[in-house]
């Protein structure tokens, strides 16, 4: 049985319960430390380097006798001392306040004309002062909602909400609120959007936490990413450390510097000599090995506190040891999975989870938006079906053995009664992974099994397709093959496979293309909460 549609004006009728009063339809304005948190810092910076430039003279005025030995003349390049014998020094301070006054007005002005009101429909912030900035996030195209907290933020009880929305650099963030806060729009965002009219006692922010404010300060520091009131606080996966460094040392960036510094020395060796190579070394190869390693250790450190677990809204995510980062990513907003494994993984079995998803950040914070299609940064086999289970959890309905399935589509190799492979003629255009290399339906997804060195598993939600193609080169017409490809949004996988006999191709475009169509009509994820009331 179906509800019928809302007349107009039934919104009103039943308001949707909010979690904190930020959510009521009206203007409100960010954190009252947004300024600082924002470009306060650099005004901080410019006034440290004032002072280091006059830490003698401030010596001199407050511990005479120790600034300078006798007989030495230690404010001769002094620019204050200079302001003060030419007469200017009344003026120079003036000027000095009066640049300080301006920089703290601008910044209060710039606060002030930042706003955002949350709706039923939309999320909207105004801001600017000379050049005015209008954004709008439709809810029911919101992706997600991320929680950042950057360190300097978290000493302050702060953080950065990001509402994510279908588009190319479409998100629209609220830096700052209060940790609170923001853990509480989060909420009245993801229930307005999932279409519920009411909110349960559990999901509604509690107050404030009782004690001091150094004590509150360092609970939020410790506290897990993950709100006991919507889900365990443990992850479902554990990351343990070893594993994290072990899995970026033998990463394929790691592997390929070694293999190309090797290889340059000893050309070098070979044509300039000892002498010529080392200096090149010195001053070419160590800062490129020097920020090899920084973003290998910036990585570590970064999903040291990785955490995974389901709440009601979706899959919560979060990872960063200290400015951390957690978004929770609704049911239906992941058009596509790669469960992916490189040769250097193989002895130790360790995998890596990505995800297709329509937001996509390719301006402002590159690497966490590469981050972002990360769920799962190195596990095991056990690890991952945890995951999988989180982010599909309709696979395997109507009595099919979706681990048995997923086994075969992760280290498997052959036609069996599920997997169709290519034809042993396809070993002219895939000459080690023909074997590999298939396609199997399961109710509600699409799985493409591919690579035999770098080992990979595509996994397509029914839903998330929107259309599928076969392609047919000269040379794959000579050898009756086909090329397919399932269409979702763009991304870092590619759910495409080749080298596939002609006909199993052709069954694959007419049986997925079925599938998809009758996926479509019945998917309801995009409201996954509006039978709650």
């Amino acid at each position: 049985m179906t509800l019928p549609e809302p007349q107009d004006g039934a919104a009103s009728e039943q308001p949707v319960a909010t979690a904190t009063g930020l959510a009521d339809g009206e203007w409100h304005r960010l954190h009252p430390l947004t300024p600082l948190l924002r470009g306060g810092l650099g005004f901080v910076a410019v006034i440290g380097i004032i002072i280091a430039n006059l830490r003698e003279r401030l010596v001199e005025w407050f511990l005479p006798g120790l600034a300078c030995p006798p007989g030495q003349d230690c404010g001769q390049d002094d620019p204050l001392g200079n302001l003060v014998e030419s007469g200017y020094a009344l003026i120079g301070v003036l000027v000095l306040l009066g640049i300080l006054l301006l920089c703290v007005a601008a910044f209060y002005v710039s606060w002030r004309m930042h706003t955002f009101r949350i709706t039923d429909e939309v999320v909207e912030v105004r801001s600017g002062v000379l050049f005015r900035t209008h954004r709008k996030a439709r809810l029911d195209r919101i992706q997600g909602v991320a929680i950042a907290r950057p360190l300097f933020a978290r000493l302050f009880g702060t953080a950065k909400l990001e509402v994510e929305v279908a588009g190319q650099d479409a998100n629209v963030p609220l830096a700052y609120l209060g940790n609170a806060a923001s853990d509480a729009l989060r909420v009245d965002i993801l229930r307005r959007a999932s279409g519920a009219r009411g909110v349960p006692a559990a999901d509604t922010a509690s107050g404030p936490a009782s004690g001091s404010l150094i004590d509150r300060r360092v609970s939020e520091l410790l506290a897990p990413e993950l709100d006991p009131s919507l889900a365990p606080p443990e992850s479902v996966v554990r990351m343990h450390p070893g594993r994290l460094i072990g899995s970026t040392v033998l990463s394929g960036t790691t592997l390929g510097f070694l293999i190309l510094l090797a290889v340059a020395i000893t050309g070098l060796v070979l044509a300039i000599g000892g002498s010529g190579a080392l200096i090149w070394t010195l001053f070419t190869v160590i800062p490129i090995a020097f920020g090899l390693a920084s973003y290998q250790v910036n990585r570590v450190l970064k999903f040291l506190r990785y955490s995974i677990a389901a709440t009601p809204d979706g899959v919560r995510i979060g990872y960063g040891l200290l400015s951390t980062r957690n978004e929770t990513v609704p049911p239906g907003r992941i058009h596509s999975v790669a469960v992916s494994q490189s040769i250097f993984w193989r002895p130790a079995d360790w995998w890596t989870i990505r995800v297709n998803r329509a937001s996509r950040q390719t301006s402002s914070d590159g690497q966490s938006a590469q981050q972002s299609t990360i769920v799962l940064p190195v596990g095991s086999r056990d690890d991952v079906f945890r995951v999988l289970a989180l982010l599909l959890p309709g696979l395997g309905a109507d009595g099919v053995d979706a681990r048995e399935l997923l086994e075969r589509g992760l280290a498997g190799s052959g036609p069996d009664a599920d997997f169709t492979t290519s034809p042993r003629r396809a070993a002219v255009v895939r000459w080690f992974s023909w074997r590999r290399n298939g396609f199997a339906l399961l109710p509600g997804a699409v799985l493409l099994r591919r690579g035999a060195i770098w080992r990979e598993l595509a996994i397509v939600p029914t839903p998330r397709v929107q259309s599928v193609a076969i392609e047919q080169g000269p040379i794959y017409r000579g050898l009756r093959l086909a090329h397919v490809h399932v269409h979702t949004v763009a991304g870092p996988i590619s759910p495409a496979l080749g080298a596939l006999d002609a006909k199993d191709a052709e069954g694959f475009f007419r049986d997925a293309a079925v599938a998809a169509v009758a996926a479509a009509g019945t998917d309801t994820s995009h409201r996954w909460r509006s039978s709650e009331s």
